[in-house]
Formats: C-alpha cells, sequence, structure tokens
C-alpha cells in the first residue's frame, strides 16, 4: 500500500511540475503580448498571382536597355485594342528614352519601377538596395510625373532583405506565374503555346520589351488572340490586385528567379 502512494506522489509531482512550467509560460506570453508578432510565422513576400475566378491576366513587359522593340509592342498592343499592360522600366532606360516611356503613358500603361542598376539586388548592403531603389524611384517619377509603386527586382532576384527594404519603401514586388521565356528567344511558337497553354485566372505573365528578345512582337498578337477566344480579359497589375487577395508566397534567404530583364 506505501508503495502505491510512493507511485501517486511522484505522478502527482511530474504533473505539478509540467502545470506550474504551462503557468510560467503563459505568463510571459501575457507580459510579451505586444511582442507576440514577432513569432508569427508570416515574412515578406513577391506577388506571383492573385485568386479570383475571374478570367482575367496581367500582361508585363521588362524593359531594360535597347531602341527597337518596344514600340513594336506598343503599337501591337494598341492596334490589338489592349488597353491595359504593365511595363516595368529601368531607370538608366528610361532617362536615355524619354520619348518611348512619354509614349507608354500617353497610351495610358501602368509603369512600374525594374530597379536602377541591372544588379542582382540580394548582393547587395542594405544601404545599396534602398538607394537603387531610391534612386530609380526619383528618376520615374520625374520622367513620368507619376510616383511607381509597383516593382520588379532586375532578373527577379530577390531574398527577404530586399522585399523588407522594398517595402519599408513603398513597393509591392511584383514577380510572375507564367514566364513566356521569350528573353530566351525560344521561338515564336513556342513562346505562344507556353503563354496560352499555362495561362490561368489571376496570372501575371512575364513578357519583355527590350532588344535581347527577338520574337516577342511576333508572338504577341497571336497570345492576345488566343487569349481572348478562351474568354480571357487584360487589365494591369493594379488592376488585378483590386479583384482579390493576392496569392503571396513567402521566400528563404537563398530565393531567386532568373530573368535577361
Amino acid at each position: 500500500m506505501n508503495y502505491f502512494y510512493v507511485l501517486n506522489g511522484k505522478k502527482l509531482k511530474q504533473v505539478l511540475i509540467i502545470v506550474v512550467a504551462m503557468l510560467f509560460a503563459a505568463g510571459i506570453l501575457y507580459a510579451e503580448k505586444d511582442h507576440v508578432s514577432v513569432f508569427a510565422p508570416t515574412g515578406p513576400s513577391a506577388i506571383y498571382s492573385v485568386q479570383t475566378e475571374k478570367k482575367v491576366v496581367a500582361l508585363t513587359f521588362d524593359i531594360s536597355w535597347g531602341e527597337k522593340r518596344a514600340e513594336p509592342i506598343l503599337n501591337i498592343l494598341k492596334e490589338k485594342g489592349v488597353a491595359n499592360a504593365t511595363f516595368f522600366l529601368s531607370s538608366p532606360w528610361s532617362k536615355t528614352h524619354p520619348e518611348i516611356v512619354d509614349k507608354i503613358v500617353k497610351d495610358g500603361f501602368e509603369i512600374g519601377s525594374h530597379g536602377h542598376k541591372h544588379l542582382n539586388y540580394s548582393t547587395l548592403s542594405d544601404d545599396d538596395i534602398r538607394k537603387q531603389i531610391s534612386t530609380a524611384h526619383q528618376m520615374l517619377t520625374d520622367q513620368t510625373g507619376k510616383a511607381p509603386t509597383l516593382i520588379r527586382m532586375p532578373n527577379g532576384d530577390f531574398d527577404k532583405r530586399v522585399l523588407r527594404i522594398a517595402g519599408e519603401l513603398g513597393y509591392t514586388v511584383i514577380q510572375w506565374d507564367t514566364d513566356s521565356l521569350d528573353w530566351k528567344n525560344i521561338g515564336t511558337e513556342n513562346i505562344i503555346n507556353r503563354v496560352v497553354s499555362k495561362a490561368h485566372p489571376g496570372d501575371i505573365i512575364l513578357l519583355h520589351a527590350s532588344d535581347s528578345v527577338k520574337q516577342t512582337h511576333e508572338a504577341l498578337p497571336i497570345i492576345i488572340d488566343q487569349l481572348r477566344a478562351k474568354g480571357y480579359e487584360f487589365v494591369t497589375v493594379s488592376g488585378l490586385l483590386n479583384q482579390t487577395k493576392s496569392e503571396q508566397q513567402p521566400v528563404d534567404d537563398s530565393q531567386t528567379n532568373g530573368n535577361m530583364g
């Protein structure tokens, strides 16, 4: 009988220790309740697409150099009656091609930042990241008369630091769900097939209007026609974001996405 009480005494002691530990932990959490967000699993994120049942997609074009491809692409959009598209412009290119920037603005297209120097920002210091984004911001604002709020990093490269600093500067980082691979010049038919087969409601589609792309202007009219035949409408990235809650993807420090800008 005494042996039975000894066992129960040990179990009771273990239970009491656990209860005390739980109360202690609860007390710490209460005392630190104003800082609980530190432990939240959320973090900086980039937008790849949005969740919506509406058949809307955003055509986006990155431009970082050259003068041969942008205007033909603008003309195609006008001829096809596409009033909504988003152009991500690097600030040095914008400064040296003001007439094309003016045409983009006049045609009513949305302009986002593609940064300043075409570098992988994840390799830079915090101060240099801030400088690159801020320099581009000022130059694009001066050129277009409107401060951009969307940014696509050069080469699609970023980490959590880049996302955090961009957010502190008032930017939303935009990636893509469908990569046309036009920057690899994979052939007109391949570009068309990739975009049309992969496009989905809420999609952000990556295209380019730099001189590095040789077939985008050939593929674009057919992409527009085939997506319309499937019932899709074209919106700007901002218009897409207004459709519904953004599908945001947290990233690891090592995550990057490459393209030729």
